[in-house]
């Protein structure tokens, strides 16, 4: 079966209201086993509703439409899918009734445009909306199905999980399953290269490389009767996986960079400060979203201006005036500065060019120098050469700088 979502307001063609319905059903079609190959927006115009849904018909099999729904003018959705489908609008007694119900409870009368919400499309099975007026339905005719639910996602969500998702899956009979491979420190071209062969092969499960800010991912996807048989095609695509490229590997599905990062820290009993400049506490937020971080994170210095990597850091006054803010001997005197400043067992310090201005020839926008201090041990001192904008050149620094901290404390294990 292949499937089309069709989001129908303006107010999401002008970006006053963000189309998170569309997220949300692309994922949930994928859990029933359901191809999705189009998503359409449109505005609340019944011509060009009329040539949007024409159009899903021809190509695909099942069409799910939110938004458009309410009792005013501008909601248009059921006409227009009444038009689309040849079949006459009628009301609805139960449909009604609910309705009269819902305002009755609320003490509010019922005006007569609130019908227009239990008139729906002929032979159209009701929906139920435990949380709103207006209900939703399914109308099959031709081989063709449409799916059409209100837009508040507080609305939606519930309906498509009571009533819609037992409906596809009985229909389509499988289910579609996936398991995201966190790499960091390769680069997409890199890592597609590494596993050209695996991805040429693919039938069954899919292999899909996506590139992400700092990082890549690995989307591993198997079509099954059940969950656990794709997971069982799934396992073996993985191990391969692993074999070619595992030691870039640090996560899976939702595990996040500085989860693993902290996780390490915790395994070996070590705790950690860091010294920022460029990254402005960018690092020591991303360490601190975790629960728990308390454990090992001891806190952090932001030595944006050069007086306070002095006096906070003890980086010598010679050192930037010889070699600058953004240089190796800077970085390893800061992060040797947050180590002896909080008594952590590591530290790690950013410092760098973000930019827009700032950057000469010898140092560009972009340059950043990081920083890792062990007690009792030698400091490393890596340099890297960031792009984009202020804020890419930020956040990929701190990537980098949680890359670099995994490295090390996966060779102290």
């Amino acid at each position: 079966m292949q499937a089309e979502i069709l989001s129908i307001g303006t107010e999401l063609l002008l970006g006053q209201i963000i189309d998170t319905n569309a997220a949300y059903l692309a994922q949930r079609l994928a859990e029933v086993g359901i191809s999705l190959f189009y998503k359409d927006t449109v505005g609340d115009n019944h011509q060009r509703l009329q040539q949007v849904l024409r159009l899903a018909l021809e190509r695909s099999d099942l069409i799910i439409c939110t938004g458009g729904l309410g009792p005013t003018e501008d909601d248009i959705t059921t006409a227009g899918v009444a038009q689309a489908f040849d079949v006459p609008l009628v009301l609805y007694e139960d449909a009604s009734a609910t309705l009269a119900a819902f305002f009755a409870a609320r003490g509010r009368p019922m005006t007569e445009n609130q019908l227009k919400q239990a008139t729906l499309p002929q032979g159209s099975r009701l929906v139920p909306n435990p949380t709103g007026t207006a209900p939703g339905y399914i109308l099959e005719k031709d081989g063709k199905t449409a799916i059409v639910l209100p837009g508040p996602p507080n609305e939606m969500q519930p309906m498509w999980r009571e009533t819609i998702a037992p409906y596809l899956q009985a229909r389509s009979g499988q289910v579609i399953v996936s398991r995201t491979l966190r790499f960091c420190g390769i680069g997409e071209g890199a890592l597609e290269m590494e596993l050209k062969e695996l991805i040429h092969a693919q039938r069954n499960p899919t292999i899909a490389p996506y590139a992400k800010l700092g990082e890549v991912h690995i989307r591993v996807t198997a079509c099954a009767a059940t969950a656990d048989e794709a997971e069982l095609l799934i396992d073996p695509v993985v191990e391969q996986i692993r074999a070619r490229v595992g030691q870039y590997l640090y996560g899976v599905d939702e595990e996040t960079l500085e989860e693993v990062v902290g996780r390490l820290l915790r395994a070996r009993g070590a705790t950690l400060a860091v010294a920022e400049s460029c990254t402005g506490g960018l690092l020591g937020g991303r360490l601190t979203n975790i629960p728990g971080s308390s454990e090992y994170f001891l806190g952090g210095i932001i030595s944006y201006s050069n007086t306070v990597k002095e006096s906070l850091l003890a980086v010598p006054e010679a050192t930037l005036r010889a070699e600058g803010a953004v240089s190796v001997a800077t970085a390893r005197a800061m992060a040797e500065g947050a180590l002896h400043a909080t008594g952590a067992t590591l530290a790690v310090s950013i410092t760098g060019i973000a930019g827009p201005g700032g950057g000469t020839e010898e140092k560009p926008v972009g340059l950043v120098y990081y920083g890792v201090a062990r007690a009792g041990g030698e400091t490393r001192v890596k340099r890297s050469t960031q792009w984009g904008d202020r804020f890419s050149i930020r956040n990929r620094a701190v990537q980098e700088a949680l890359v670099l901290l995994r490295a090390v404390l996966l060779e102290e294990a």
